[in-house]
């Protein structure tokens, strides 16, 4: 993108959003350019960028928007996310446009936490929270070199954008604050993620294909690779789901570092969009275990393939690759479909874990949710809706136990699977609730008459 003809913006203590926006929208008029914020603090509301424009922040700049939800009413968004519909900058139908650093966006996350969930060691945030980042139906993405802080919700939420590129981005969350991802790209294609450093309460990098208002996949996911990044996560680091109503295609995470996470890599599929054609390569993570109804229990990898909705069958996971994983896990590693659908053609090559005794005992169970008793729970349910349900028996529902004690890999409803050049380093003796075979198999006739371990 061409960064000329140009505009500073230099900060004043009042509220800059009618300055800057004049800004980005003078330079949408005479066919593109850069509008560049100075050193020092920039208060706004929402910002709108336009086609051919870079919004850039110089090296010591800081973009703070005002923490207040309805101060986002005219930067609404059409995809909704935890009843989240606006955003603190966003672009819709825009082409070549940019939003670059080295400066910082402080997103002023602490000023939409409601309480303290002291069970779950978890922040209750606001009922409705703006995103910071949202662009829409765009064409020629440029995210690079920027800093964000303290998101309210997700950070970077990219929908249905063509040709883009992500590199360099810093985003530092507060890792008690739920639903606060740090990259979403949905129903993204033709996509670049490199060297970017994310920490966060939920997803690190999560692909996915959501719904738009009618119901129907906004779009699919394709041609995507995320490379050399490092993610700390306190739900799944590298993700694919859980939305999933649209295909996910030819998807490549590689040499990336993941970090004190619930959960290193995972695949969740339960909308009826298939995934084919994934592949991770020289990952390394660190995995540990959390309570009950939170996401993840110290898996190094999970696959699930589960019909959230009873009449809408979930979408097939196929050719899935999995090569030079090595770290540790308080887990383990579980490929499981409930689903017709089923989990077909999977190589996992050359994985070094060593398996750890974790202090909480809930890597003894694999984990299928989110299910349909998460997003519908009875009237009389305890738990968290979209999060955890609690059957009769006190338990939550969609975690299970590993027959016979958790192993080092566990699967079920696969077809076809190649291990090779695997190594399990687990504790000798072998712990309490632990199986003593590092590798179990499950087989279940479709009728569910019988099933058997190999």
């Amino acid at each position: 993108m061409n960064r000329f003809p140009s505009l500073l913006i230099e900060p004043m203590q009042e509220d800059e959003t009618a300055r800057i926006q004049a800004a980005i929208d003078q330079m949408a008029a005479r066919g593109g350019g850069c509008v560049e914020l100075a050193e020092g603090v920039h208060n706004t509301r929402g910002l709108r960028l336009q086609s051919g424009v870079e919004l850039h922040l110089a090296r010591g700049a800081i973009l703070r928007p005002v923490a207040d939800y309805g101060a986002y009413e005219e930067t609404s968004v059409s995809v909704i996310a935890e009843k989240s519909n606006r955003a603190m900058i966003v672009a819709r139908n825009a082409t070549d446009i940019a939003l670059t650093g080295p400066g910082r966006i402080e997103a002023g996350g602490e000023y939409f936490i409601a309480g303290t969930d002291e069970a779950m060691g978890t922040l209750v945030p606001a009922e409705f929270r703006p995103r910071v980042v949202v662009f829409e139906s765009c064409r020629g993405v440029r995210i690079e070199r920027l800093e964000i802080v303290d998101s309210p919700m997700w950070t970077l939420h990219l929908v249905n954008c063509v040709n883009l590129y992500v590199g360099g981005v810093k985003v530092a969350n507060n890792r008690r604050m739920p639903n606060t991802d740090g990259l979403v790209l949905d129903a993204c294609r033709h996509a670049v993620v490199e060297d970017c450093v994310i920490s966060t309460a939920d997803d690190g990098i999560c692909l996915k294909t959501s719904a738009g208002p009618d119901g129907q996949a906004i779009g699919e996911c394709e041609n995507v690779r995320v490379r050399r990044c490092v993610v700390e996560s306190k739900s799944c680091a590298l993700k694919i789901g859980t939305e999933s109503y649209g295909d996910v295609t030819d998807v490549v995470f590689e040499d990336c570092r993941v970090h004190d996470s619930n959960r290193g890599l995972g695949l969740f599929s339960r909308d009826g969009g298939h995934m084919t054609d994934i592949r991770f390569s020289r990952i390394e993570v660190d995995c540990h275990e959390t309570l009950d109804g939170f996401w993840g229990s110290g898996e190094a990898l999970t696959v699930t393939v589960v019909d959230r909705i009873p009449t809408r069958r979930a979408g097939a996971v196929r050719d899935l690759v999995v090569e030079d994983l090595s770290g540790q896990m308080d887990g383990a590693i579980a490929l499981v479909s409930t689903s017709a659908a089923g989990i077909h053609g999977v190589r996992l090559s050359r994985l070094r874990l060593r398996q750890r005794k974790g202090p909480l005992g809930t890597g003894l169970r694999y984990d299928l949710r989110p299910t349909n008793a998460d997003i519908a729970p009875s009237a009389d349910a305890a738990g968290r809706a979209n999060a955890w349900t609690k059957g009769a028996d006190g338990r939550v529902i969609g975690l299970v136990d590993y027959p016979g004690g958790m192993p080092a890999l566990f699967t079920a409803g696969i077809e076809g699977i190649v291990i090779e050049e695997t190594q399990f380093e687990r504790p000798q003796p072998i712990p309490e609730g632990w199986n003593v075979e590092s590798v179990i198999h499950k087989v279940t006739e479709p009728d569910g008459s019988r099933e058997w371990e190999i």
